[in-house]
């Protein structure tokens, strides 16, 4: 059994403690004078402060210590919260992730000027880049009045084993005053018995400190959920009349180390404030299980392999009369179908994760442009493919961007236009059938179309005066190189971006619908499919082929006579509930170079609101698909978006629902235009 590395644990920690701290900064923007947001940051710093020098990240420990110290001054009340400070500390988190993902790499001089902008922001001399790994806190000459405590603590048995170290417990204990600490060796077992990565050790640490509880508590933040805690103060000073066991050691020898260590008496082990009970505890660290991405993948993989593999057994079991081999083939079919959708689940993930990097986005791009953005986001708990996740994050870039470069007004303009000074940028998700539909919307100032036509024309994309629908003008706007920005800036005018979107979004399967109201903004929807890895498809013979239509897109099926065949000739459309709907002759389409059935059937199918009928031979029935990409060489065939393996063994293509849906129409209005 494999075991993860210690390292790579950390920085998969770092970088969710990274993202809360991010979120608690982007949300302090809008509540400056909220404690509970700078206390959130500030234990999110301490915390990764504190883990990163058990783990040997000094850098990244010495260079978080000053943030950490800006914000313990803001909790203090010796520095208000500034817009300033949290761009400062924004900044120097995109460094500490460097620091994390590249700990040994020469970083140059961006660590001191992100500090000089620090302490820009607080107010005084910039400090000078600490070298170690958890640096001494300052201590100035100071009238306030000193405390005793007493802290005695123990860590679980498996801290070491989880890279807890508590020697650095002990150092950032010993960097709030003077401190006196004695280890508690009782619970060691006989050394037969004894496990090396096990932690047998419990300590009493006796402190004289001008801090208050709460910085004790800080130094325990990270790990206070798992250990036994007990802090108390005293009265007098702190005074211990056994020596420290590492200068006993220094006196006695060995044989008297070993008879003095059971006259100490073990400290008692008293529950910290927040600790829960201990079943309740472990109950908790197994909710969540961290699997690695490529695991899952693998498992899909496997799953995949498991339904071809039921298919062909359900295929036999079909043409056998064994009774007992259809029982076990239907209970298979049963048991895989459940297996297949516990593995989607499995695979699912909030888009939430993906909403929430965009609030830095905006951020960044609003302090950039001097222009005055809401984001709203909308649908966060909307589930979709991990896969199709991380494939949307480069094209909605683009897209926010864009709108916000594009569409939204500068502050003045957007009073004089008698809007509001902020603009807005809504970043909604929801579920419609099998598909997801992300959109971005914007109260700017809309597209173009004028713009967009004479860019158009001079680009060569269109003939002048060339007839358009508005939807085909607006998709132009996704041409390769297409750009109507004036000039060449950070954020736009090279006509890459939206081309990105186009062919990122058509790799999913997917489509673009845009709707845009001059004055009042405008609205990208991206219609993506839920999952890119198996599907319940609808099973269609055409010819002597056979061919897989998603059955999600699917809205009915109806027969087509052989009298009605003959009478739609010239004119490919049948009525539907008192309105037409035009459809496409598969045969036709992929020259099959056979007669159609006497009773074939049309299948139609939808994306979002434009309905074509497909023409097949045969409807076969429903069929678990497990999606295979296409070679290199059929990248430019449109008409199918992968295959699949059946049952016998042979190969049935996947019709792209979009594409079919886009012929159709375009048949639809050349049919319309010939009158």
């Amino acid at each position: 059994m494999s075991t993860l590395d210690p390292v790579a644990v950390f920085r998969m920690e770092a970088a969710e403690c990274l993202e809360a701290i991010e979120a608690g900064l982007l949300d302090l923007t809008h509540q400056l004078d909220n404690k509970d947001l700078v206390d959130a940051v500030f234990r999110g710093l301490h915390t990764l402060k504190g883990s990163g020098a058990m783990f040997g990240f000094e850098a990244l420990a010495a260079f978080t210590h000053h943030c950490e110290t800006a914000f313990d001054r803001v909790r203090k009340g010796e520095v208000a919260a500034t817009s300033e400070l949290v761009a400062a500390v924004l900044a120097a988190e995109d460094h500490m992730r460097a620091l994390v993902d590249q700990p040994d790499a020469d970083h140059g001089d961006t660590g001191s000027m992100l500090l000089a902008q620090l302490q820009a922001a607080v107010g005084g001399r910039p400090a000078a880049p600490a070298a170690v790994a958890t640096p001494a806190i300052v201590r100035e000459v100071s009238t306030k009045k000193k405390s005793s405590w007493r802290i005695r603590f123990s860590l679980p048995a498996n801290s070491m084993a989880n890279g807890t170290n508590p020697l650095g417990l002990l150092d950032e204990v010993r960097d709030l005053g003077e401190c006196t600490v004695r280890a508690n060796t009782s619970a060691i077992p006989p050394l037969g018995e004894l496990t090396p990565m096990e932690l047998h050790i419990s300590w009493d640490v006796m402190l004289t400190s001008e801090q208050d509880r709460s910085a004790i508590d800080d130094v325990f933040i990270f790990v206070l959920d798992d250990m036994e805690l007990s802090v108390e103060e005293i009265d007098g000073p702190a005074t211990v009349d056994v020596a420290p066991i590492e200068q006993k050691a220094a006196r006695l020898p060995v044989a008297a180390v070993s008879a003095a260590v059971p006259e100490f008496r073990p400290v008692e082990a008293v529950p910290a404030r927040r600790e829960p009970p201990a079943a309740v505890s472990q109950a908790k660290a197994a909710e969540n299980v961290r699997v690695p991405a490529e695991r899952l993948d693998e498992l899909m993989d496997r799953v995949g392999e498991l339904v071809i593999a039921q298919s062909r057994l359900s295929q036999l079991a079909s043409a056998s009369a064994d009774i007992a081999l259809r029982s076990v083939s239907e209970e298979i079919e049963r048991l895989s179908g459940e297996l297949r959708d516990t593995m989607m689940v499995l695979r699912m993930v909030p888009v939430a994760t993906l909403f929430s990097r965009f609030r830095r986005l905006v951020h960044d791009l609003a302090r950039e442009t001097g222009k005055v953005i809401e984001l709203v986001t909308e649908g966060e708990s909307t589930e979709v493919d991990k896969t199709v996740i991380e494939r949307l994050a480069d094209p909605l870039v683009h897209l926010v961007r864009n709108s916000i470069d594009h569409g939204l007004e500068t502050p003045a303009d957007r009073l004089a236009a008698g809007k509001t000074e902020a603009g807005t940028v809504i970043l909604s998700a929801r579920q419609a059938g099998g598909e997801v539909i992300i959109s971005i919307k914007d109260d700017g100032r809309g597209i173009n179309r004028e713009r967009v036509r004479a860019k158009a024309e001079s680009s060569g994309l269109i003939h002048p005066g060339q007839p358009l629908s508005d939807s085909e003008l607006l998709q132009l706007i996704f041409a390769p190189g297409f750009s109507t920005a004036a000039a060449i800036t950070n954020l736009s005018g090279r006509g890459v971006g939206m081309d990105v979107v186009k062919k990122t979004v058509e790799a999913l399967r997917g489509a673009i619908d845009i709707v845009s109201v001059p004055g009042q903004g405008s609205e990208v929807s991206l219609r993506i499919p839920l999952t890119l890895a198996i599907i319940d498809g609808l099973l269609v013979r055409v010819g002597s082929g056979r061919y897989v239509i998603p059955l999600s897109a699917v809205e009915e099926c109806l027969e087509l006579s052989l009298e009605e065949d003959l009478r739609s000739r010239g004119r490919s459309f049948i009525s539907l509930r008192d309105s037409l709907v035009p459809f496409l002759r598969l045969r036709d389409l992929f020259r099959t170079g056979t007669k159609p059935d006497v009773h074939q059937k049309v299948v139609v199918i939808s994306t979002g609101t434009e309905r074509v009928g497909l023409v097949v031979d045969q409807i076969i029935g429903d069929h678990q698909t497990v999606i295979k990409s296409m070679s290199k060489l059929h990248n430019d065939v449109a008409t199918f978006s992968g295959a699949t393996i059946l049952g016998d063994g042979s190969v049935a293509l996947i019709l792209d629902v979009g594409h079919l849906v886009a012929a159709g129409q375009q048949q639809e209005a050349q049919l319309r235009v010939a009158g």
